[in-house]
């Protein structure tokens, strides 16, 4: 009962800090009080309770640099041009036809070369959205294309936060993982793909039988899209020529480029993330300085506080990045790490462990982790707390072994990483879609986010249930060999009560 009622209570601050819009590090801060409280009452010691914590928080170390190498990286691509010439460029394939999907191909290429779903909705999203508002494309159907692009790369960037975060806590090969993600989400990324040319037909459709492309559509999406949708299409006009706006701020030479092509071909080669990015870096900074002309002053200035444009077209696109925009993640993951720890030491979720891992075992591990992650993501309202959680209260369901640890890997990727996104009160979801201004409703079209979890438990489930046959076909043919009848786990907890195992 103290269980849950500490729990209930840090979750409360949680909500109450995001409904009020306040930054989550006080409330994280206030979570290791309440934990350390709990772990006091329980009489765990305040010295071995610190010292698991200190010990959680120097492990995720590395992942931490990693944060400061992408900060770093960001920053640099937007002032070298990088992210202007693949904006300027991509954009101009855009039609009305085809606004929806090309949304989703291209804030899905965008997010594998950045590795964050907020920059590249702030890029490619507001730009794909002030374009397909401008030709009268349904706002939801456009939000929910470009909310799941943005977080294809998030799921499976080499430079991806996420990915860092879950290969550290899994101790897995990043690009092993990679090669993974690709595998399971290849069917819902098609699949998503097909329901947004299917709406660009119903919107040509539409407009063949009605005044103006998508009217009808969008008409019956207006009082869902609001006031929002209508600020965007006041501004779409403004940016329609965005080669033009960022000819006139940056050299948009070829050169450009060569940041991003570093980082695909260096990742196809598996070199270690950390060199890759540092490669990318060192060619960012030989291009702001050899093309565009910057200061080597200014150039240290960006590196900690991000770029800044002196056009305010350009800085509404592009503005950011840095050392100093990656504190609060940074802050989330050793905060967050320090819960692991106290975790541990006073075994407060124990019970709840227990019975994830018996539901495991009537629905397999992967199912176990999507249903965990879905209520982590409800709770923590942010996807860095949602891996973490995730990944501790479900540690129980995998061994040690290499393969076990690149099982939960993949299924932590499959499941926190997109679910996060998709619960309306989430900054994860919330905070992409308010910088692109797009309706809450365009959550449930962003289908790629959804559909891959879905498709894992549906793949799983038929991996069960042929086994279950091939077993059952095999003892039939050999009764010796039949599995001894045991007590199901949930109703041997509740004839003989629950019994936590002593130490950790």
């Amino acid at each position: 009962m103290l269980e849950a009622g500490t729990m209930l209570l840090f979750c409360a601050v949680l909500f109450a800090s995001v409904a009020l819009g306040w930054s989550i590090i006080p409330a994280l801060f206030v979570g290791v009080l309440l934990f350390m409280g709990y772990g006091l009452v329980r009489r765990c010691s305040l010295r071995a309770m610190a010292s698991r914590a200190a010990g959680s928080v120097r492990s995720a170390g590395t992942v931490v640099v990693a944060f400061v190498l992408i900060g770093v990286l960001t920053s640099l691509w937007r002032a070298s041009g990088t992210i202007a010439f693949i904006v300027a460029h991509s954009t101009a394939v855009i039609h009305a036809a085809t606004v929806i999907p090309l949304s989703f191909l291209l804030c899905s290429a965008m997010s594998v070369l950045v590795g964050s779903s907020f920059a590249s909705a702030a890029t490619m999203g507001t730009i794909c959205m002030s374009l397909g508002l401008s030709m009268q494309a349904n706002p939801v159907m456009l939000g929910g294309a470009i909310l799941a692009g943005v977080y294809v790369g998030d799921r499976c960037s080499p430079v991806s936060t996420s990915a860092l975060l879950v290969k550290q806590l899994t101790h897995t090969n990043l690009f092993n993982t990679i090669a993974r993600m690709l595998s399971t989400g290849a069917v819902p990324f098609v699949l998503s793909c097909v329901v947004y040319v299917a709406a660009a037909v119903v919107e040509w459709l539409c407009a063949s039988g009605g005044s103006g492309f998508g009217a009808a559509s969008a008409a019956a999406t207006a009082g869902s899209a609001g006031s929002a949708s209508a600020a965007v299409s006041t501004n779409a006009s403004s940016i329609t020529d965005i080669g033009g706006l960022f000819s006139s701020a940056f050299d948009l030479h070829w050169l450009t480029l060569v940041p991003a092509l570093l980082v695909i071909v260096l990742a196809l080669l598996h070199v270690d993330v950390r060199l890759l990015m540092l490669a990318s870096i060192a060619a960012s900074v030989a291009i702001c300085v050899g093309v565009q002309h910057m200061e080597w002053a200014e150039l240290l200035r960006l590196l900690i506080f991000g770029y800044h444009a002196q056009n305010p077209q350009v800085a509404a696109l592009l503005d950011g990045g840095g050392i100093l925009s990656m504190l609060t993640v940074m802050a989330t993951v050793c905060i967050s790490s320090a819960y692991a720890g106290i975790f541990a030491e006073t075994r407060m979720l124990a019970r709840l462990q227990q019975v994830i891992e018996m539901l495991g075992h009537r629905i397999g591990a992967c199912g176990a982790t999507m249903i965990t992650a879905t209520c982590a993501a409800a709770l923590a309202c942010n996807q860095t707390l949602t891996i973490m959680l995730t990944h501790q209260l479900c540690g129980g369901l995998y061994g040690d072994d290499e393969s076990e640890r690149s099982a939960q890997a993949i299924d932590l990727e499959d499941s926190a990483v997109v679910i996060a996104p998709l619960i309306p009160w989430s900054i994860a979801g919330a905070v992409p879609l308010a910088t692109i201004n797009a309706p809450t409703l365009s959550l449930a079209a962003a289908t790629f986010l959804y559909l891959l979890p879905l498709s894992r438990m549906l793949a799983s489930a038929v991996r069960r249930r042929s086994g279950f046959r091939t077993r059952h076909r095999s003892q039939n043919q050999n009764p010796g060999l039949a599995i001894p009848h045991r007590p199901k786990p949930m109703l041997h907890m509740f004839a003989h009560g629950f019994h936590p195992k002593s130490g950790d």
